[in-house]
């Protein structure tokens, strides 16, 4: 049985355990190798720990720059070496790829693994993220396919989602060229998206069809947003990087310097609304602690005060209900839109600063109005209130769906 080894590295990086044929029979990844190797050698060890000890003779340790490439290179290992004791990522692929088939009408997939013929994008370490990217593409190109035929289309088609798969008269070339543009945004070819959208609005203009026209006219003008969004869907924090609360602990202090806070947001809400034309309404709000997500906090809200569209009395409906008695505020909040929002719910907001959010122009506007700050996405505190905006719009926007069960009148 091996003994608790010393000198070990405190650099972030991989260990593996090896028994007496120099098997590898473990690997782990850690911030500080030798805390968490020391870990193992405790007086109660769990009965796996235990077992793995007694098979054990060596630790080897490989130093890496950062948690991150440790993340990559232990799940390379791991696949590699298949260790036993390693249950959780020993029979899978712990990457997650979007895949373009081609297929007669060639679709988009969440894959684990290459086994058809088509292009791979990825890989994404975490899944969660993975799933967000696919969906809010699959969303906003409205790439899904139906199994049903239906001579004027199904419930989802005329709600915007479904792409039309199910008629009659379905248009397989359009479905293909949205299908293209989400496959270059992930491959962040914007030079060559561009000239493909301009390319269709010439040629649907030539040939008449000007709704399709004005509708890859959109495509163009949301553009630039739609392909910062996939970068920051694309880096959302790990559940590694939200166990540690000190790792974004710099973003949030830029954060209340470049915002003027009183106090660093450690605990910052997020509320929007969504709706089909004033229709459907709902809310909701998310939370980030530490700089990361705290799942367990999102709220989901169905506007119940109202029955026609009014923004700002849900915002206050809804900011009312989560914080009953003023109870569990956080330090700041944040509310997509700007000065008609701040201005909404601000007198419903006891002990938390407030910030609003514009989605167009991507501008921080403070609550007493003084300060507004065009942010960058390429800062990474910037990046990180970008992110809390959109993952908040892209929450509400999935509960608002869940919500659509007739067709708008």
């Amino acid at each position: 049985m091996i003994k608790k080894p010393k000198n070990i590295t405190k650099d972030p990086g991989i260990y593996l355990f090896k028994n007496t044929l120099q098997e590898v029979i473990y690997i782990g990844k850690a911030k500080n190798i030798a805390k968490r190797v020391a870990s193992y050698f405790t007086k109660q060890p769990t009965q796996k720990i235990e077992l793995l000890l007694s098979e054990s003779v060596k630790v080897d340790t490989i130093p890496t720059s950062s948690e991150e490439e440790a993340l990559h290179l232990e799940a390379r290992l791991i696949k590699k070496y298949q260790p036993k004791f390693n249950i959780l990522l020993k029979d899978g692929n712990p990457f997650s790829f979007i895949f373009f088939s081609e297929e007669k009408i060639p679709k988009m997939y969440l894959v684990r693994t290459k086994e058809k013929k088509g292009t791979y994008l990825g890989p994404f370490l975490q899944a969660k993220q993975a799933r967000t990217v696919y969906n809010f593409l699959l969303n906003t190109f409205q790439l899904k396919i139906c199994n049903q035929k239906i001579e004027h289309g199904c419930l989802e088609y005329h709600i915007g989602i479904c792409s039309g798969s199910c008629r009659q008269n379905f248009n397989l070339d359009f479905y293909i060229f949205r299908l293209t543009l989400a496959q270059q945004i992930l491959q962040k070819k914007s030079k060559e998206t561009l000239k493909l959208l301009n390319d269709k609005i010439k040629e649907f203009s030539l040939a008449l069809k000007f709704e399709q026209a004005q509708k890859i006219s959109k495509y163009k003008e949301d553009l630039e947003s739609i392909i910062q969004t996939v970068e920051r869907l694309s880096s959302m924090p790990s559940k590694q990087t939200a166990k540690n609360s000190k790792h974004n602990l710099p973003l949030l202090i830029k954060i209340k310097q470049k915002l003027k806070l009183k106090h660093v947001p450690y605990v910052i809400d997020c509320f929007d609304i969504s709706h089909l034309q004033g229709q459907f309404i709902v809310g909701a709000c998310i939370r980030y602690v530490d700089g990361t997500p705290e799942k367990k906090s999102f709220r989901k809200f169905k506007i119940k005060t109202l029955t026609d569209q009014n923004d700002y009395a849900a915002l206050q409906e809804i900011v009312q209900r989560r914080y009953k008695d003023h109870k569990n505020e956080p330090n700041l909040v944040i509310v997509d839109g700007g000065i008609g929002q701040i201005n909404a719910i601000k007198p419903f907001i006891k002990s938390a600063e407030l910030v609003g959010l514009a989605k167009r122009e991507e501008t921080i506007i403070s609550s007493d109005l003084t300060m507004q700050i065009k942010l960058n996405p390429q800062l990474a505190e910037d990046a990180l209130l970008l992110q809390i905006r959109d993952y908040t719009h892209h929450f509400a926007i999935s509960y608002h769906r869940q919500k659509r069960t007739i067709l708008p009148s």
